[in-house]
């Protein structure tokens, strides 16, 4: 499968809270649904939203956003019809390539319970800098592990 990573226009954005619905109904990201589903997608301090496209479907999706003088990866999920192609990877490896463009030391957490992606980022180099107990995910997570980009 080719995979395009482009910047997300106005008119993917529907697009893309309908697949964050289909991720959320089988995988459980996000845990916890957001009240504005479309607002979240699209936060304030972001540098940069991208998807990842295959022919002219959206198959995923990513936000880089600024935290003091860091970038942050959010926001990154893939179609469940399209998981295992490496779409997942080409939007991480994207985000690594934007910060460095930003001079930005990048990072990023995740829950837990999010196997998959925990090993997704193990595998592409990431490394686990810590992890902080949570009480917001109920019985589906206890931890939020962070991560640091590859050097």
């Amino acid at each position: 499968m080719v995979v395009l990573i482009r910047e997300r226009s106005a008119e993917d954005l529907s697009v893309c809270v309908e697949l964050l619905r289909r991720v959320h109904e089988r995988a459980g990201y996000p845990i916890n649904w957001p009240a504005g589903p479309a607002r979240w997608l699209t936060p304030e301090s972001a540098l940069g939203c991208w998807v990842a496209v295959a022919g002219e479907r959206v198959v995923g999706h990513v936000v880089l956003t600024a935290v003091d003088d860091r970038a942050e990866v959010e926001r990154l999920f893939v179609d469940p019809a399209a998981t295992r192609q490496g779409i997942g990877r080409h939007l991480l490896e994207h985000c690594v390539q934007t910060a460095a463009e930003l001079g930005r030391e990048l990072s990023l957490e995740v829950v837990d319970n999010r196997g998959a992606a925990v090993h997704l980022y193990r595998q592409a180099g990431w490394l686990e800098t810590g992890r902080t107990q949570i009480d917001w995910a109920g019985d589906q997570a206890s931890e939020l592990i962070r991560f640091t980009a590859p050097r």
